[in-house]
């Protein structure tokens, strides 16, 4: 696809110069429309922030102060994102002219330069794009691969190496996926969409609440890495939440990138003092690695279940496959009430722990035969099965939910959902696994480098209070790793309902079935939707984990007493957590015939409705809107 001019939106004013009338309504609705912002100005002022950032005016990138809300409102487009500068750059990006793909990259390369502990270009991910045109939902997988020179037994002499350091660097392919989604969707130039992410590395960005909490929590990891230290403890010691973050080798490579495409990447200097960097610490990663890498682009996963369609994708992601089991397994109760109420929420509980013990049996399709265990597990007859052994009066204990594997604790990640202008929609997981990876950035590159090796399961993770390792997730040359990466698109009537997506490692299939539930089928609305206290289960250990924490703006998250001694009177074990699975959410509401716009493509018909953009307060994310 060559690069494109951005070009001036074609506004129609539908205005009759011939009319007074029609001149006099128009000023009419001017008023109107100009004192309803300003009553919802002043009444989102006292829970919105104001930041200075970088977004696009014309041709040009500009300094501006933008003020944000959790939760806003638009006919046209939004875009929810865990960082408010990066949603506002992707706003910017869609009243360019931009396509929903133009904006996730601009919004992915943003999130790997303000939240760098979760995701950036030294990582990978999965995106799932529905085209409003032609109704497609594509899943691309651009999950980091194992280095050919890998072998499942890589790690029997240490295992820590697994974990930390360059051994654990797994093929980086954040880049590929971006430009394959670009090469089919994208509409402006690949070198402007790069433009904000390069400012904000080469001219500094303050340091949010939530990275300096990070770079805190890692501060052993920070000061131990050369690369890592230079970037985010400076002077020796850790930035702070409202200092200047510099990455100015990371703002070279981003602009090398946005000038020679992929290519300066995967088959040029950047990628060769990238795996410079990796050798020199004693990792296996080669150019030939990054030359072979491919993007894997196939239908999205489809699940029926609840009167919604939901896409999603494919293994080695095995979070499409979790919520749909739990999802059929709470719709074989009479009309979906099994997901309602306290008994719903021990329904769900049981159902997560069915399906962890299922997870374990999924692995790389390229690889492996997961057949029977995919089609299980979207199967409503299978779930079914399910159901008949859950008992509404107590639960078992976790042998009794037949695990055959040690789950893999996947960490990290950063998540996005974009709906544009013309209802094209796009949910986003990129990650670097553990905080800040394997602990180590590339000092030629600026780059933060993945430790997606860790996803594996390897033959000597034995423990005796532990399961076996999962063969089916055994480490092979070019073979991707499981994840618990759920990035989702809901559809309803043929028409886009909402775009749902998390990141926190295991805790994100909990998190973003459970933010499904509460707006889909509890009816709630999409900000308490996601602000709703949650509840998690990883099988092993037998525990309940209700969260109970005061996140970053100051709100206190805690399940109720009634719902904990319910849960309680049940048999389950419950445990306090001050943490868990960050989601962000977008749903359109379409009303009466009058207000829904309607966009023709084919003969097909699109409407247009409201759409509400919600960024979790867990991770103080702002949404935001043109």
């Amino acid at each position: 696809m060559g690069e494109q001019s951005i070009q001036t939106p074609f506004l129609k004013s539908g205005e009759d110069n011939k009319s007074s009338k029609k001149r006099w309504r128009t000023a009419i609705w001017f008023f109107i429309s100009l004192t309803a912002l300003l009553f919802i100005f002043i009444t989102i002022k006292d829970n919105s922030s104001t930041l200075s950032l970088w977004v696009q005016v014309g041709d040009a990138w500009k300094s501006h102060k933008v003020q944000f809300s959790d939760e806003v409102e638009s006919w046209e487009a939004v875009v929810a994102a865990d960082d408010a500068r990066c949603s506002e750059i992707g706003a910017s990006i869609l009243r360019a002219g931009g396509h929903a793909v133009d904006a996730a990259v601009s919004v992915a390369l943003c999130g790997g330069v303000v939240n760098p502990m979760a995701s950036g270009i030294g990582g990978g991910g999965f995106m799932v794009v529905r085209s409003a045109d032609t109704s497609q939902t594509q899943a691309f997988d651009f999950r980091e691969t194992a280095p050919a020179a890998s072998s499942q037994n890589m790690y029997q002499n240490n295992l820590n190496d697994k974990y930390t350091g360059a051994l654990a660097v797994g093929v980086p392919s954040e880049i590929a996926g971006l430009y394959r989604a670009w090469l089919q969707h994208g509409r402006l130039p690949w070198k402007t969409l790069f433009q904000p992410a390069i400012r904000l590395a080469k001219d500094g960005f303050t340091v949010a609440p939530y990275l300096a909490n990070s770079l805190s929590g890692s501060a052993a990891t920070i000061l131990k890495d050369p690369g890592l230290q230079k970037v985010y403890a400076p002077n020796g010691e850790l930035l702070l939440a409202g200092e200047t973050c510099y990455n100015h080798q990371l703002g070279l490579s981003l602009e090398a990138i946005a000038e020679g495409g992929p290519e300066a990447f995967y088959n040029g200097h950047i990628g060769e003092k990238l795996v410079n960097d990796v050798r020199s610490g004693g990792g296996i990663l080669t150019m030939d690695d990054l030359r072979n890498y491919e993007v894997k682009v196939t239908d999205a996963v489809e699940v029926n279940t609840m009167g919604f369609t939901i896409f999603g994708m494919p293994a080695p992601s095995s979070g499409t496959l979790g919520l749909a089991l739990v999802l059929n397994i709470l719709n074989g109760y009479e009309n979906t009430v099994g997901a309602k109420g306290m008994l719903g929420l021990h329904r769900f509980v049981e159902a997560l722990k069915h399906m962890f013990a299922l997870r374990m049996n999924l692995g790389d399709p390229d690889f492996v035969d997961i057949s029977k265990t995919a089609s299980e597990m979207l199967s409503p007859s299978f779930a079914k099965k399910i159901q008949a052994k859950i008992f509404d009066n107590m639960t078992f204990p976790s042998e009794y939910y037949i695990p055959g594997w040690n789950q893999i604790q996947d960490h990290g990640t950063n998540h996005f959902c974009i709906v544009d202008g013309d209802r094209n929609a796009i949910s986003m997981t990129t990650t670097v696994n553990y905080p800040f990876g394997g602990g180590m950035l590339s000092p030629a590159t600026g780059i933060v480098l993945n430790n997606e090796m860790a996803d594996f399961s390897v033959p000597t993770e034995i423990s005796p209070d532990s399961l076996p390792p999962s063969p089916t997730n055994f480490i092979e040359p070019n073979k991707r790793p499981l994840s618990c990466m759920t990035p989702i698109i809901i559809v309803k009537d043929g028409q886009l309902a909402g775009v749902i997506g998390g990141s926190g490692g295991m805790y994100i299939i909990p998190a973003v079935i459970q933010v499904f539930l509460n707006h889909f089928i509890l009816g709630m609305e999409p900000l308490h939707a996601v602000q709703s206290p949650r509840i998690y289960h990883k099988l092993m250990p037998n525990v309940v984990y209700y969260e109970n924490w005061t996140v970053i703006d100051g709100d206190h998250i805690e399940l109720s007493d009634a719902r904990k001694e319910f849960l309680e009177e049940r048999g389950h074990v419950l445990e306090a957590k001050s943490g868990g699975a960050v989601t962000q959410l977008i749903v359109q509401t379409l009303r009466n015939q009058i207000e829904n716009r309607r966009l023709s493509y084919n003969h097909k018909q699109v409407l247009k409705g409201m759409l509400t953009a919600v960024s979790d307060p867990r991770k103080d994310g702002k949404p935001a809107a043109y």
